[in-house]
């Protein structure tokens, strides 16, 4: 079994398509662990606010499988091969850690997205405080405790899980 994280965030009809994505991904993982969600600006390009949050969970998956399966789940909720990096959303489905892995290919682990915004690292330490960062060298609690961007602020809305 491997230990894995996945950020999820939306700002084109935020709550529906945070909820979809619960659904699907309480289909495939196993021992499902969800933060609160959070709300922030979007970062690098101008559009509406995002919701974000972050799950953890265990699965028998193999890496590329799952990588296919996070797409598709984008896919199924509107997400098109076309969408521009920094744009609106449906839904975007990132793969934070998969056990200690550290790779480039099929996609980059650890993200490197951990380290650089609050909406990540935010959410991941409230449910992985103790997961050790395999390239940081820290845990994520000593990570989220030395963050410093006064220019990502969030809060937490209230959201009820489906």
């Amino acid at each position: 079994m491997a230990q894995i994280y996945i950020s999820l965030g939306s700002n084109v009809d935020k709550e529906h398509y945070i909820r979809q994505a619960l659904i699907a991904l309480k289909a495939l993982l196993i021992e499902f662990d969800h933060s609160s969600v959070f709300e922030s600006e979007a970062v690098g390009f101008a559009g509406n606010n995002f919701y974000n949050s972050v799950i953890g969970a265990q699965t028998q998956i193999p890496l590329p499988q799952l990588c296919q399966l996070l797409k598709q789940i984008e896919r199924e909720n509107g997400r098109t091969n076309n969408d521009k990096k920094f744009s609106p959303r449906t839904l975007d489905l990132d793969l934070l850690f998969y056990d200690d892995v550290v790779c480039d290919s099929p996609a980059q682990l650890p993200r490197d997205e951990i380290t650089k915004n609050a909406f990540v690292l935010q959410p991941l330490a409230e449910i992985a405080p103790d997961f050790y960062h395999p390239t940081a060298k820290q845990t994520i609690a000593q990570l989220w405790n030395t963050y410093n961007n006064p220019k990502q602020k969030l809060w937490k809305v209230e959201f009820t899980n489906p």
